[in-house]
């Protein structure tokens, strides 16, 4: 746990708190083959705290002890045609603007191995992907002549593999010294100034600005915007290239290139100020309490009409809806996923059973409360297919 208010993405600021939230399952997508097991899974604290000099946000309550990485951790959102169509699209964009073909390519962080083999395959690359939880019955597709996984941690114990293109999707959130990770990533590269880095990381200043409880949750103990992202990178050594949001501006996405020597200091459009930043941090406990009331008041609603209340989405959001909204979890007996590894499993700390999307056509719900609203189209298109027509609210 970290009891230094010291940022650990700039090194130098003081961290203020702004948003707590406390006794929260520490892991959100662990499979749990119990209501008991779920229900006592081990808890943690969040503590939001910013830093005003470089505009990184972190839970500094966070204990990397209490999260599990390991084959038991299914995250993959790969049985979304939605999700599927927009990581095929974000391959096939790198290849072509970097020329990524005939290529090495490493993955730091590569969950179960979609996107490292969707690179390796379409480009013709020699990949590597690098995960603790990586599994090998998960991947579709992979052969063993151009992708090599590693089940582990990325650290300097794997710095040996060289690569033309680096990426890092989804990872840098669940890491809490992130500059001592970054200046990792820019040593192993060295003097090759010709390879390009890749991160992709949830964008905070949406969660910021929508009050979007549902995606604060334990494993993510990191936070970037477009400027503190892009500060990040630069004090560790990196030219910044690009900076953009990306599926629905849920997602940060920034391409640079290690520096020789010097270091750049030219900014992008897209970086808000540590002003603006300062302002949103200042009033989002506030606000955010209102957003987590309005949704209790109704949920409670809703479940005193005598409706049948089912979640769709069973990750961390769904997690951390019913978990930061304390009471409702009583209220709704069902969480539904389209993953079949999470079926038959239950949510971490709030213990609902995790169901198919077919389990509908025989609950018949009166309302579904979809966790991400960029695939509402998609669940509705699918209860439509199952002859059933429940209210559909989307986070």
């Amino acid at each position: 746990m970290s009891n230094s208010s010291t940022c650990p993405s700039c090194n130098s600021g003081t961290m203020t708190s702004f948003y707590e939230v406390k006794s929260i399952p520490t892991n959100s997508c662990i499979l749990l083959s119990s209501k008991e097991e779920a229900a006592n899974y081990p808890r943690g604290d969040i503590d939001l705290k910013h830093c005003p000099d470089c505009g990184f946000i972190s839970n500094m309550a966070f204990d990397a002890k209490l999260t599990e990485y390991s084959g038991r951790y299914e995250e993959t959102q790969g049985f979304s045609g939605t999700f599927n169509k927009f990581h095929k699209n974000l391959a096939e964009r790198l290849i072509e603007k970097h020329n990524l073909r005939n290529k090495t390519v490493l993955e730091i962080g590569c969950g179960k191995g979609e996107f490292i083999t969707m690179v390796s395959e379409l480009g013709n690359n020699q990949g590597v992907g690098v995960d603790p939880g990586y599994r090998e019955d998960h991947v579709k597709g992979a052969t063993s002549d151009k992708v090599e996984f590693v089940k582990d941690f990325y650290s300097e114990k794997y710095t040996h593999y060289k690569a033309d293109f680096v990426c890092c999707k989804m990872t840098l959130e669940h890491i809490h010294p992130t500059s001592a990770f970054i200046s990792t990533v820019r040593r192993a590269i060295g003097d090759n100034t010709e390879t390009l880095v890749f991160f992709q990381i949830p964008e905070t200043l949406r969660i910021l600005k929508e009050c979007a409880f549902e995606d604060i949750y334990y494993e993510h103990c990191s936070y970037f915007t477009p400027g503190s992202l892009a500060r990040l990178f630069r004090q560790n050594g990196f030219e910044v290239l690009n900076v953009e949001t990306e599926y629905d501006d849920q997602y940060l996405t920034i391409e640079a290139k290690p520096l020789i020597d010097g270091t750049s200091n030219a900014t992008l459009d897209i970086e808000e100020s540590l002003e603006e930043l300062q302002t949103l941090v200042n009033s989002f406990s506030e606000r955010s309490k209102k957003e987590i009331d309005e949704w209790s008041s109704q949920v409670d609603q809703l479940f005193s009409d005598g409706e049948k209340i089912v979640l769709w989405g069973s990750g961390s959001k769904g997690v951390s809806f019913l978990t930061t909204l304390k009471g409702t979890c009583d209220k709704i007996e069902y969480v539904v996923d389209i993953n079949p590894y999470r079926h038959g499993y239950f949510m971490s700390g709030t213990a609902q059973k995790i169901v198919s999307p077919e389990f509908l056509a025989e609950y018949k719900p009166d309302t579904v409360i979809i966790m991400n609203a960029i695939y509402h189209d998609e669940i509705v298109e699918m209860l439509d297919g199952m002859g059933i027509h429940p209210s559909v609210i989307a986070l």
